[in-house]
């Protein structure tokens, strides 16, 4: 039997006193025993200060919803491919009546009036000075500061709900979550400049050449993966997206310098631009992010012809977790033929609140369902998470540990591969281990006996579930070439593969993959990647997990093969 990931979010802590009106019984929803590390309190806030929440409020039936998905997303099921609209989804996710009532009621009563910021109506939004807020919530609103970024935030350290509304509310956001902003380009590990005089590698027989061994260009990734360099049919209805974050910029010419030394057949291929959140592209040369050029060129130079959405989301966020919820929210509120979501930022799972972690696996779900394949980039910390740092047990990577989300590692060198020592990989705290992998991680935890024991859990959802190249790759950023390392580079590669294998999907009559970890997991699916069983990732003063025969927790299934991947697929 599969577990719902919808976990409940706070135990009832205490009854604590009514409101002042002393219509409502209170009880503590979430609190947080200490402030987390790396931040510290700034002082009081104004009364008058407003602040802006979100309500998650429980949905409809978001167990029936995962069932749905994991059915039409498992090829031995008579459903397989019969994605839901969001129409459908929404229907799964909207909230009783009765409980927009009640929490309406509620808000009505301390004179708040919400509005809806989500497709299906589970999200309500609230602006309202910081003295109604501690009324509301019979919280303590402060000014709290992380210490490495200097980022000052309101919050509490507990709040309350009326007794009577715990069955409808899921939570209030942000309250008692002390999430640290993003920073860096977090894929991204090594920076060496190279003069463009360099040989570059070009195919001319299936050998992979020799000079990807140190630089890897599209052609290489032709070469060792099998990935077509013929165009797509550029379907409408078959779309790439680029998440985008932090000001990170994708640079139309830097593309094009890309293209015209790496891929002369795309020259004039570009991409399109949504933004959200007060989101922007500045188009200076001087601006351009090395993380949004990565992702873009990597895309729209390696699936020829699949036309590429660049996603900016701005600091206008109010998920406190960058905008990955929202942007989740305006995919499914406008689809665009968005088939792939290639993302290659993340946090530690220990830095988010259980509620937040659960809610983005919750939205990414909703992705899946309706035919979008979500992948992440696992993180370049080995077992140390996202980036390597200071650990006493190893830390998961969210939303990696997310089971509706591929989670994509790193490998390098020439055929047959290794792992890439930075790969991010471990099993999730938060979310146990899927059916669709359960053997898989019970083979190889057997097969590891005590080692590590007590630095990870045992039971919980594993990752990666691939590889990709994740070292020495060329890209074109600020008006010259450089090579990059980092799970990041991974992620958009096989995002572009993914997206070639829609293509011909959509041209022989049959749906687009969507969420993709069954099918991967299946008999077929895994029989399309070439296992790596060599290379370790090492963190936490450790060395990490070790690559092995089968499923392991730094390169998953291994590297991905196209041909085999469309034998996969029946094509």
């Amino acid at each position: 039997m599969r577990s719902t990931f919808l976990l409940p979010l706070a135990t009832l802590l205490a009854i604590a006193h009514g409101n002042p009106t002393g219509r409502r019984a209170m009880a503590v929803h979430e609190s947080v025993s200490a402030l987390p590390r790396g931040f510290a309190h700034a002082g009081s806030v104004a009364p008058t200060q407003e602040i802006t929440l979100r309500i998650a409020l429980v949905q409809s039936d978001i167990k029936g919803l995962e069932a749905k998905t994991y059915a039409i997303s498992d090829p031995a099921n008579a459903l397989y491919g019969q994605h839901l609209t969001p129409a459908e989804v929404a229907e799964y996710v909207k909230p009783a009546e009765e409980t927009l009532s009640a929490v309406s009621e509620w808000l009505a009563e301390h004179g708040v009036t919400p509005k809806s910021i989500s497709p299906a109506g589970d999200l309500l939004q609230i602006t309202l000075p910081v003295s109604t807020a501690n009324t509301l919530l019979a919280a303590q609103f402060a000014a709290f500061k992380h210490v490495e970024s200097g980022k000052t935030s309101i919050r509490t350290l507990s709040y309350s709900l009326p007794v009577s509304l715990q069955e409808h509310v899921h939570f209030v956001h942000p309250t008692v979550a002390f999430v640290p902003p993003l920073s860096g380009p977090p894929g991204v590990t090594a920076i060496n400049h190279r003069r463009d005089t360099e040989a570059r590698a070009t195919p001319t027989s299936d050998a992979v050449p020799s000079s990807c061994a140190s630089v890897v260009n599209p052609a290489c990734l032709e070469a060792m993966y099998g990935i077509p360099a013929a165009k797509a049919t550029g379907s409408a209805s078959n779309a790439i997206a680029v998440a985008g974050y932090i000001d990170q910029f994708a640079n139309s010419a830097d593309l094009s310098r890309f293209l015209g030394a790496l891929r002369s057949d795309l020259v004039g291929a570009n991409f399109s631009l949504r933004t959200i959140d007060g989101g922007q592209n500045d188009q200076t040369v001087a601006n351009a992010g090395i993380e949004a050029d990565l992702d873009i060129e990597y895309t729209v130079g390696v699936a020829a012809g699949v036309p590429v959405t660049f996603i900016s989301v701005g600091d206008n966020t109010i998920d406190d977790i960058a905008g990955f919820v929202d942007i989740v929210n305006s995919i499914i509120a406008d689809p665009a033929g968005i088939t792939v979501l290639t993302t290659s930022y993340g946090f530690n799972e220990q830095d988010l609140p259980v509620s937040l972690v659960v809610e983005m696996c919750n939205a990414y779900m909703q992705l899946g369902a309706i035919g979008v394949s979500v992948l992440f980039a696992s993180g370049d910390g080995g077992v140390g998470g996202i980036q390597s740092t200071t650990c006493t047990a190893f830390v998961p990577t969210a939303p990696g540990g997310c089971p509706f989300i591929t989670s994509v590692g790193g490998s390098t060198g020439l055929p047959p591969q290794v792992a890439a020592s930075l790969s991010g990989g471990g099993f999730s705290n938060v979310f146990p281990t899927p059916d669709f992998q359960a053997g898989d991680v019970a083979a190889y935890i057997a097969s590891i006996g005590d080692q590590y024991a007590g630095l990870y859990n045992r039971s919980g959802r594993g990752l990666p579930d691939m590889a990709a190249q994740a070292e020495n790759v060329e890209i074109a950023w600020q008006g010259s070439f450089w090579l990059v390392d980092g799970t990041s580079c991974a992620s958009p590669i096989f995002a572009s593969m993914v997206a070639v294998v829609n293509d011909r999907l959509i041209a022989a009559g049959k749906p687009v993959l969507g969420f993709l970890n069954p099918f991967l997991y299946s008999p077929a699916g895994r029989a399309a990647f070439t296992d790596i069983t060599s290379g370790t990732n090492p963190g936490c003063n450790t060395n990490g997990f070790s690559a092995s025969t089968g499923w392991d927790p730094v390169t998953g299934l291994g590297t991905p093969n196209f041909d085999r991947l469309l034998t996969a697929v029946g094509l």
